[in-house]
């Protein structure tokens, strides 16, 4: 039996790849990608046009415990603003237009990916 954490880590990944795949179909240019900070982590940094896109991605393979989405809490979202700021500060980018999006990916049972793009989720 699969450690449940290295299962967790594994499905992560997966939505990430995921998440990443649909940006950039949606032309979107990924410039970062699982970025640490401050104890914490950003999924995916990328540019949508001359926005700087912050991204959580949450994923899971059914609904029972509610949609990925619903697993943003206040605290992470406070988490992710204040890597951001020191993400913004660490690559000099000063006053330049960002937005907070939550990537919701859902795992069907056949392993297709059914992706839900939530922009300025907070």
């Amino acid at each position: 039996m699969e450690d449940p954490r290295k299962t967790r880590v594994k499905l992560g990944r997966l939505g990430e790849n995921a998440a990443i795949r649909f940006l950039e179909k949606k032309r979107y240019r990924v410039v970062a990608r699982g970025f640490r900070l401050f104890r914490g982590e950003i999924d995916i940094i990328a540019y949508d046009r001359k926005t700087l896109v912050f991204a959580e991605v949450k994923t899971r393979t059914g609904c029972g415990f509610g949609f990925p989405e619903e697993s943003v809490t206040t605290a992470k979202q406070d988490q992710i603003r204040k890597i951001a700021q020191g993400y913004l500060v660490k690559s000099r980018l000063g006053e330049i237009p960002c937005r907070f999006d939550v990537i919701s990916v859902l795992i069907e049972a056949r392993g297709r990916p059914i992706i839900r793009h939530i922009k300025n989720a907070f």
